[in-house]
């Protein structure tokens, strides 16, 4: 540790503004899908790091959905102790590295962290991120030779992160998990949703070699009621949990939306993951280059297709919401970063009807003082549908009588609105479920909460409880 970093000021959160990390220029990053962000210096991550107050009641820990013991790790990393910081991430979070670049910090630990009220966030989500890309570059894994196999094994349906939260759990407790899934590589969304200037794709190759090593089993390219039945991984497992995720598009119903120049944004994300990354899957790419492009919606999703339809060098990309800005339901940051990267934001129309010449939209702010029209018409070559995600249940699901909501979600045990903490427990016995496939289209770290809940409960079947 140097000398010239001074720790333990109490006045650290003064004399240290508030630092974000670097970003390549928006000229320079739009033309290519690599991260945009650059890793910080050991002394920058001390100093942000030091910038915490230590609050005897840490809102960022309780804001966070898996209670990350930040204040605890900020201090390590404060002193230096960067493995014992990257070891203290991973006692609560399997994907560190991951929650440090998709999480929206703005909305849960750094929006609750009392310097938030004008002294600026500590950069939780940046440190974070750091510690846990340090450690994967080092090899640095957990010591789990006190472990005690316990001679059981669970199936794993879906490599997302409901799943690998659970998987990792379940293996630093001594039981063997086994993790299915269709793709040919794991993360779900992750890898194939998530673009990769946000995420790229050599950070899970990382996190699944880490995962291999402690023991996490993988059968990828394996479709459950196709290669492999479901009536099988209940005869040959302990138990069994589902975490396929929300896959079917919601198209707001639009009349229109079979043209061909209508393209759902998870088809054209996997189409672009497939194509950058030479999987072979059945998806088709979309090459919006010289295109005039209209994305409809204003989560994450859509700030993701924007994003991308830029990089493909897209004539022009317009990303049109039917509420105002700060009703947005997507990161703040990426709104901004979207903007600088030549995005153009229209606010407040509601699509009504696509044509093969754009969409008709209503206007859902009409002063007649200020409009002349109710009603507008944006033209456009390709419209891209960003309206979320929906329950999609298999059939073999049905077969096997795990009960589902009337939207299509997994019904689980004792499953409220008043509950503080469901059971991940499915109407069958022996098989839990969750993550999307039971909350709906959420976020990545309340997936991961999920899954390492239904550990615990598994855990809890087999006479060890986790703590």
């Amino acid at each position: 540790m140097s000398k010239k970093f001074k720790i333990g000021d109490t006045l650290s959160f003064i004399k240290q503004e508030r630092n974000l990390a670097n970003k390549r220029q928006a000229d320079a990053r739009s033309h290519d899908f690599n991260e945009i962000y650059f890793n910080s210096d050991e002394q920058n991550l001390v100093k942000q790091a030091d910038r915490c107050l230590d609050c005897g009641n840490p809102f960022c820990e309780w804001k966070c959905p898996l209670h990350n013991f930040i204040p605890n790790w900020l201090d390590m990393v404060a002193h230096g102790q960067f493995e014992q910081a990257a070891s203290l991430m991973h006692a609560t979070n399997p994907l560190p590295e991951i929650c440090g670049r998709v999480c929206p910090q703005d909305r849960l630990c750094e929006q609750a962290c009392t310097l938030n009220t004008g002294f600026g966030a500590v950069t939780i989500g940046a440190i974070e991120k750091n510690i846990a890309d340090t450690a994967l570059a080092n090899h640095w894994r957990p010591d789990l030779s006190s472990v005690k196999p316990l001679g059981k094994k669970v199936a794993i349906v879906g490599a997302g992160p409901a799943g690998l939260g659970c998987a990792e759990l379940l293996v630093r407790n001594g039981v063997i998990p086994v993790v299915y899934d269709k793709y040919p590589e794991i993360g779900g969304l992750l890898t194939f949703g998530i673009p990769g200037f946000k995420l790229e794709k050599s950070i899970l190759i990382k996190r699944r070699q880490f995962l291999q090593d402690i023991g996490v089993e993988f059968q990828l390219n394996t479709k459950i009621g196709e290669d492999i039945s479901f009536e099988k991984l209940q005869q040959d497992f302990d138990a069994v949990f589902l975490a396929l995720g929300t896959y079917q598009a919601v198209d707001g119903d639009l009349s229109g939306k079979e043209l061909p120049q209508v393209i759902q944004s998870l088809d054209y994300l996997i189409g672009n993951v497939n194509q950058q990354q030479s999987y072979q899957m059945p998806h088709s790419y979309h090459d919006l280059k010289g295109q005039d492009v209209l994305v409809l919606g204003g989560g994450d999703t859509a700030m993701d297709c924007v994003r991308s339809a830029i990089r493909q060098q897209a004539k022009s990309v317009r990303c049109v919401y039917r509420k105002d800005e700060n009703a947005m339901p997507g990161s703040k940051t990426e709104v901004q970063n979207a903007k600088e990267e030549g995005v153009q934001f229209i606010f407040n129309l509601q699509p009504l009807e696509i044509t093969t010449d754009g969409v008709a939209f209503e206007r859902t702010d009409f002063d007649e003082l200020k409009h002349k029209d109710k009603k507008v018409f944006l033209s456009a070559d390709t419209i891209v549908l960003a309206f979320g995600f929906r329950a999609n249940p298999q059939s073999w699901m049905k077969k096997a009588g795990v009960e589902t909501t009337d939207s299509g979600l997994v019904r689980i045990e004792n499953q409220s609105i008043f509950n503080t903490q469901d059971s991940q427990k499915t109407s069958v016995s022996g098989v839990y479920a969750g993550g999307d496939m039971v909350s709906g289209a959420d976020l990545v770290v309340t997936a991961i909460a999920q899954g390492r809940e239904a550990a615990k409960q598994i855990l809890a079947t087999f006479g060890l409880v986790d703590d």
